[in-house]
């Protein structure tokens, strides 16, 4: 695996009932994937990920470790990849929402609720991959165009590195 470079995605599975109940979701859902969660390399050996405690910066060695990166799938500049660490660094503190699974959830079902996605997308709150995909959106990379951030999993950005690797 290589090494991640500063606003690089990591993907990591995890463990315990959290994991089992991470596991549950995706698979009743439909988006069924190896990972449960997904971080953001900002460099100096540190992450940012969403946790329910609230967004935080740890070191990489302190977070579950990492089973895929996004590095050289994702193309981008030097600049990009400060920028998107700066939007990480920005969202320190963000706060978690379990709503956002509600939400997620209804979509998969085909039930589109206005309410609920106006809901998510003024709260505030972020769960870890949709915290990955607006820092990437703040840095002007949309990894997800025409897809409402809030809906965004962290299935859906395995499957997304899984198919810029085949196509590398």
């Amino acid at each position: 695996m290589a090494e991640p470079q500063c606003g690089d995605i990591g993907l990591t599975k995890i463990g315990g009932l959290a994991g089992a109940f991470v596991n549950f979701g995706q698979w009743f859902v439909g988006d069924f994937a190896p990972v449960q969660h997904a971080l953001i390399y900002v460099g100096d050996g540190m992450v940012v990920q969403a946790m329910p405690s609230g967004a935080e910066l740890i070191r990489l060695e302190d977070a579950s470790p990492v089973v895929m990166w996004s590095t050289d799938l994702v193309e981008l500049t030097e600049a990009e990849r400060l920028d998107i660490a700066w939007e990480a660094l920005f969202l320190v503190g963000t706060p978690y929402s379990f709503l956002d699974y509600l939400s997620i959830a209804l979509e998969r079902l085909g039930v589109h609720r206005k309410l609920i996605r106006d809901r998510v997308a003024s709260s505030g709150h972020l769960i870890c991959s949709q915290l990955c995909v607006l820092a990437y959106e703040r840095a002007g990379i949309e990894l997800f165009p025409n897809t409402f951030p809030g809906d965004v999993t962290t299935g859906d950005i395995y499957r997304l590195l899984k198919d810029l690797e085949a196509n590398d």
